[in-house]
């Protein structure tokens, strides 16, 4: 007998060609389109229901069956309570890697084996590769689209069961095929919003669950200026050769220069949606959130993006996840991501206690941000992450 793939099918490309190449493959392959978010179900950016038509559309084209399943309360009580608790904190959030832990690769896995699943499949640009007994987790071939830093929480046993078919495609040849092969959605949009809640102005949608609360944006009111929000205490990494002095024509140190909504709302890196107007004071660099102080509820902004408060040459990381069960040799030097859209960075950790981990980065990284996730790299092996602290 065949071995039956379910594949989760979001009615994009992606795992539209998914499921066409393993039926190419010989394999029994079954649909399925998770709905996982019912609050605004009729509202204009909820996709919902056209991505579930599109879904059957390539199924039927295909001709492999497809169902429907609701994991709305799940993904509602294991993924998005904790959004919220952790903008209710001041850190930004990663929704996208727990829904993939909790939702696409628990829930959705749970159910696909209850249908006679031998494994599942997604859309995902990644690897896994078998190493005597013990499965890794690898970049895709497609550097551009390699998604391996949402995946890095998953374990052996999830790993194990699953198989991502575009791991050795280009993004390219994926509408290609869906071209060729007739599929309807072959030159849709691919999806940048939030996992499952859809693109939409974030600000508005982060207002209906979280109470504004307005304050003050200040500069620093030194460059050793690090307020109490989560960043660390370490030392600030000088700014590259090429950026700005850090003091000269800039806003004088710790001046009102704002106001804000409410820190839920605003993210360390941030430069759109400040709305700080120019003065005669100020150089015209645009201005980037650089720290929050939560017990004064002030948000720090400084000027230019090279200003030496938005680099950070070490981090701490807690609730740190190993993909093989266990945590590699920490003596040996490795990479890691402090957010998706970023070249590996050369780095040391070391581990401490309770799942939590200290980095040393050679180069000092942009923007750290309390709440997204350090990933490490050994090469093209994605070894596991944790939480910026």
């Amino acid at each position: 007998m065949s071995k039956c793939v379910v594949v989760g099918m979001s009615g994009g490309v992606d795992s539209s060609v998914t499921a066409l190449l393993l039926k190419q493959q010989g394999y029994e392959v079954i649909g399925l389109f998770m709905k996982n978010w019912e609050d605004d179900d009729d509202s204009e950016y909820c996709s919902s229901r056209q991505d579930l038509i599109d879904a059957v559309a390539v199924a039927d084209t295909i001709g492999i069956p497809i169902e429907a399943v609701n994991f709305a309360k799940e993904y509602k009580d294991r993924v998005f309570s904790y959004f919220l608790r952790e903008y209710e904190a001041g850190r930004t959030p990663n929704p996208d890697i727990l829904c993939n832990s909790e939702i696409k690769f628990k829930a959705f896995l749970d159910h696909a084996i209850r249908l006679g699943a031998d494994a599942i499949a997604t859309g995902h640009y990644a690897q896994v590769r078998e190493v005597d007994g013990s499965f890794q987790l690898m970049k895709a071939r497609d550097d551009s689209k390699d998604q391996s830093y949402f995946l890095q929480r998953l374990n052996q046993q999830q790993l194990s069961k699953a198989m991502f078919p575009l791991g050795q495609i280009l993004k390219s040849q994926v509408r290609d095929i869906a071209r060729e092969h007739h599929l309807s959605n072959h030159s849709k949009k691919d999806s940048t919003g939030i996992c499952f809640i859809g693109e939409r102005p974030f600000r508005e949608f982060l207002t209906q669950y979280l109470p504004t609360k307005p304050g003050d944006m200040v500069t620093p009111d030194t460059l050793a200026d690090r307020p109490d929000c989560g960043r660390g205490s370490h030392a600030v990494a000088p700014a590259p050769e090429h950026s700005t002095p850090p003091c000269r024509n800039r806003t004088p140190e710790g001046n009102v220069v704002g106001q804000h909504i409410g820190l839920s709302f605003y993210t360390i890196g941030q430069r759109q949606g400040l709305g700080i107007g120019g003065s005669r004071e100020t150089t015209g660099e645009p201005w980037f959130v650089a720290g929050k102080d939560m017990p004064r509820n002030r948000l720090i902004v400084v000027q230019g993006h090279d200003h030496p408060l938005l680099f950070n040459q070490q981090l701490d990381a807690l609730d740190m996840h190993w993909i093989s069960g266990h945590a590699p040799d920490a003596t040996q030097s490795y990479a890691a991501k402090t957010r998706y859209r970023q070249q590996d960075a050369a780095c040391h950790f070391a581990l401490m206690e309770n799942a939590t981990a200290h980095f040393d980065f050679e180069e000092a990284q942009w923007a750290v941000t309390p709440g997204q996730s350090v990933v490490v790299y050994d090469g093209e092996i994605c070894l596991g992450g944790g939480i910026i602290k």
